[in-house]
């Protein structure tokens, strides 16, 4: 149970609306430019919601035998891409739920899914391989097998793909079919992000670190010192601020200089338990984070990573994932439990 008793939507965060699906809320994102809210579940449950008012609109049960595993919508918000427990790949129109293609890559768990920055490729890391398909479910490129299983999918930019595992970071051409870097380090790597600007790569690590490279000179150095494992990391649009988890509170690395190196991060304290989910906003820098017991918190940071809090609202349960609509008008949290709450902003003048 969530070490916290529960409360009302505050700050920033206002009333909105609430629903619930099926099952453990796995999975969620924006559709049709925000119009839609779409939302997978564990037991293979794929739902839109109405954005505004929470109304559903269509769902697709059993959409993955075993279970759905992860979701992508493209940044077009008119396809969405789901992945199972049954080595399966399924587009469909985000309006109507209707399957566009399926791929049937073989047995086995498929478990991350990223489409390109223009939204013509859809990347799939398939155990230790990762394919590179168009939503016609033309297959446009494949990689070797890797050392060991694919961690994490990046694109780095609309033709170069990053791909983690165990000891290393690789950066693949796939219109020239090359690989453009590898990245080495002895250690398990369970998480990846890349700035925006595609120079700085960040990974979770096994062994409780946050180990990242300087594309562009080849430095790379750790931040050490986290409870757990960060498996949640993300950047601010500007490329300067990195948010990581690995504990119950959210620890901010500011890149402004020669940082982080030598820098004190900022830390944000708000939550009881674990944090579980990370988000920035599309524009200036609001992090939403959610945790283990159950809250939402979003925070306000300055150029050096500290920060306060401007809205908070309480879920239910542990936190799955956040999304921020693309306008940044709305947060949407979903929880294990399978409860969904979207809460509303007004737009600043």
């Amino acid at each position: 149970m969530p070490d916290i008793e529960p409360f009302s939507p505050r700050g920033m965060l206002h009333e909105g609306w609430t629903a619930q699906v099926n099952d453990y809320a796995i999975a969620c994102g924006w559709s049709m430019k925000g119009e839609i809210f779409n939302v997978g579940d564990v037991g293979g449950g794929l739902y839109a919601f109405e954005g505004t008012k929470g109304e559903l609109i269509w769902v697709n049960e059993n959409v993955h035998h075993g279970g759905l595993l992860e979701m992508s919508i493209n940044p077009d918000g008119d396809i969405l891409a789901t992945s199972g427990q049954d080595g399966v790949v399924i587009f469909r129109n985000c309006r109507d739920g209707k399957e566009m293609n399926k791929l049937q890559l073989g047995k086995g768990w498929v478990e991350h899914l990223k489409w390109s920055p223009d939204g013509k490729y859809l990347a799939i890391a398939f155990s230790k391989i990762v394919y590179v398909y168009n939503s016609s479910g033309d297959k446009i490129w494949c990689s070797e097998e890797h050392p060991s299983t694919v961690s994490d999918l990046a694109w780095s930019n609309k033709n170069e793909l990053a791909t983690s595992c165990y000891g290393q970071v690789a950066f693949f051409d796939i219109t020239n079919n090359k690989v453009n870097q590898k990245l080495e380090w002895q250690g398990s790597l369970v998480s990846m992000v890349i700035s925006p600007s595609g120079d700085i790569v960040a990974c979770g690590s096994q062994d409780n670190s946050v180990h990242f490279w300087r594309r562009s000179t080849g430095h790379d150095a750790e931040m050490t010192g986290y409870p757990s494992k960060p498996t949640n990391l993300s950047f601010d649009q500007s490329g300067t601020l990195l948010a990581t988890g690995g504990s119950e509170r959210v620890t901010v690395w500011s890149f402004v200089g020669n940082g982080p190196e030598g820098t004190i991060p900022g830390e944000l304290g708000h939550h009881t338990e674990p944090v579980t989910s990370l988000s920035f906003s599309h524009k200036e820098k609001l992090i939403a984070s959610g945790s283990r017991d159950g809250s939402v918190v979003v925070s306000f940071l300055q150029s050096d990573g500290q920060g306060n809090p401007v809205g908070a609202a309480f879920a239910g349960d542990h936190i799955s994932t956040i999304a921020w609509r693309p306008d940044d008008c709305a947060l949407a949290a979903v929880c294990s439990k399978g409860f969904i709450h979207v809460w509303p902003f007004k737009l600043r003048e």
